[in-house]
């Protein structure tokens, strides 16, 4: 299993830590490609499923097909109830099954930083799109600050002096970046933009029993420390979180995005 496979092998909990701002993002991105119904999909690095979802509701695709490395988020994401139009299949983006032109559009939602080969996957996807089909994906900006749903969390972390949250390839979700991987790969009509959402939490509870859930990068770094350093982490996030007079909690994240036609 990929070194991502392992960090998300869990779809219920991602759904706690993730789901909800991915599928936020989800419907900005969509809106943002206004692609036509009744297209063949592919939706890679599908995860748990919570983008296709969305997917499934705004695009009305003729069929979709969904691949992940993670047995774990495949094996969620055929419980969605919003999902049973798409086949799930456990694969690795930098290698997919399929043959040439095989779909009229590929997606990709909040996976690229963790492909170890960004150019490779993205190379696929293109290969896998008709003539004329789309291929995009969208990544939360990990090198602007305030990026990141987690970026409250990796601040607290650092500014205890404990190791910061590993980032397999941040680089891949800079907008420059993501121009320039497109156009490698051949794409046409590249576009970017960022996607802006508002993250919010009912109360520090709320806030901490999401991020603290044992997938991905936080869940890894939490898992590692002692139990005084969790304390002192969550001692410094009532800190410097955002917190309302009525305890809700409630900032800004930001995705970068990019479209081309194979």
């Amino acid at each position: 299993m990929s070194e991502a496979a392992n960090l998300f092998a869990d779809g219920k909990a991602y759904e706690r830590l993730m789901g909800r701002w991915s599928q936020l993002a989800g419907a900005q991105f969509l809106d943002w490609l206004d692609a036509p119904a009744n297209l063949k999909w592919i939706d890679v690095g599908c995860g748990n499923g919570a983008f296709t979802e969305v997917l499934i509701a705004r695009c009305a695709p003729l069929s979709v097909m969904g691949v992940d490395p993670s047995e774990g988020q495949i094996a969620f994401a055929r419980t969605r109830p919003g999902a049973k139009l798409a086949e799930f299949r456990v694969c690795d983006a930098q290698a997919l099954p399929f043959p040439d032109k095989s779909f009229d559009a590929a997606s990709m939602a909040l996976a690229i930083s963790f492909l170890p080969d960004p150019n490779k996957a993205v190379s696929e996807m293109a290969r896998v799109v008709r003539p004329g089909g789309i291929v995009a994906t969208y990544m939360w900006d990990f090198l602007q600050g305030g990026g990141t749903p987690l970026t409250p969390l990796g601040v607290a972390i650092q500014s205890l002096g404990l190791p910061p949250l590993a980032r397999p390839n941040p680089e891949a979700s800079r907008r420059e970046t993501l121009q320039t991987i497109w156009e490698q790969a051949g794409l046409r009509s590249v576009a970017t933009r960022a996607i802006h959402i508002r993250v919010s939490f009912s109360d520090f509870d709320d806030y901490w029993a999401s991020n603290s859930v044992p997938v991905g990068p936080s869940g890894k770094a939490l898992a590692e420390m002692s139990p005084p350093q969790r304390e002192a982490v969550k001692a410094r996030l009532r800190e410097q979180l955002p917190i309302a007079a009525d305890g809700t909690i409630s900032y800004d994240a930001v995705a970068n995005a990019v479209k081309g036609v194979a």
